[in-house]
């Protein structure tokens, strides 16, 4: 059994880690959070030790260390900004990390956090989850098995709509969350290079605080690409139904679905990190790189290949 620290254990992504955790049969031992709320906590690891204050945190694994108790593994589900911090921690106290994504806001955070790998002979383990899912692993094998010789058509639309709060709090500053490609998009960059090979062109078409969309050319697919969290960006046809979400993915004309299997990819990835099989550093130089030009180009406009939505969202 396995002892486990987390770090962020108030926020939305926590309690998928703390179900991973249970469900691989390991231990929730130390918890950090400035926030509170964190009654979740009793339905996996009640008996968790849990701080408010990061400096007792820090004492407290730390003594952890010094009675042969250490910690194996700290899962950090803070916010993006912190990432690159709070894996220099767990790696400095002898633990593994387990970092939710984005792994960090810029490519050269991956570079100086491979040295300090070597430095500690730590670990730093990411969740990509998409790459676990088997709509995606199918896919893939079916970009790969291609006989043609030309490259995939693929529009990416995701529109997850936010209340007030968003903008107000750390996500809607661009110097701790990336802003909205990175917040919301970097885990379908990262699939969408894992699917279809190195990523060859990135232009970018709009970007405000709550949408943005370019286009991206891999080695085997041209994609136009289009992420927001403002409602009025929604399909009418979504919004006669009172919904608040629209995702398509659309791979040469047809609707690719993954909507099923999400549940149980958290304790899957664990179970692969378990077994030595997690991503790495390395796995994330793509995506990181992909996001970081986002946040730094300036848009073009409605030029070229640009996503067929954001003509009437613009006019709007």
């Amino acid at each position: 059994m396995k002892r486990f620290g987390i770090i962020g254990a108030s926020g939305y992504i926590a309690p998928r880690h703390m179900r991973a955790i249970k469900d691989t049969e390991n231990l929730l031992v130390a918890a950090y959070d400035p926030n509170d709320s964190v009654g979740v906590m009793d339905s996996f690891f009640p008996n968790s030790d849990f701080f408010t204050e990061f400096e007792r945190f820090d004492r407290h694994v730390y003594l952890m260390h010094r009675n042969n108790t250490p910690l194996d593994y700290v899962s950090i589900c803070s916010p993006n900004y912190l990432h690159d911090s709070h894996i220099r921690f767990a790696l400095r106290s002898g633990a593994q990390a387990i970092c939710e994504k984005p792994l960090v806001l810029n490519p050269w955070n991956i570079n100086s956090l491979t040295e300090m790998e070597q430095e500690t002979g730590g670990k730093v383990n990411t969740i990509l989850q998409l790459r676990l899912h088997p709509s995606v692993i199918k896919l893939k094998e079916q970009v790969e098995n291609s006989k043609s010789n030309g490259k995939f058509d693929v529009d990416l639309s995701y529109i997850t709509s936010r209340g007030k709060w968003y903008l107000t709090s750390w996500k809607g500053d661009i110097r701790k969350s990336g802003g909205i490609a990175t917040n919301i998009g970097v885990h379908f960059f990262d699939m969408l290079h894992f699917i279809f090979g190195d990523l060859l062109e990135n232009k970018i078409h709009y970007n405000s605080d709550t949408t943005a969309s370019g286009y991206l050319e891999y080695e085997k697919a041209r994609v136009r690409w289009l992420l927001s969290i403002d409602s009025n960006c929604l399909p009418e046809d979504v919004k006669k139904n009172n919904k608040r979400t629209y995702r398509s993915i659309k791979v040469a004309g047809e609707e690719f679905e993954f909507s099923d299997g999400f549940t149980d990819l958290h304790t899957l990835s664990y179970k692969e990190i378990l077994k030595g099989n997690g991503f790495g550093l390395e796995d994330n130089m793509v995506a990181v790189e992909t996001v970081s030009d986002i946040r730094n180009k300036t848009p073009e406009g409605m030029v070229g290949d640009y996503h067929p939505m954001l003509k009437n969202i613009l006019e709007k």
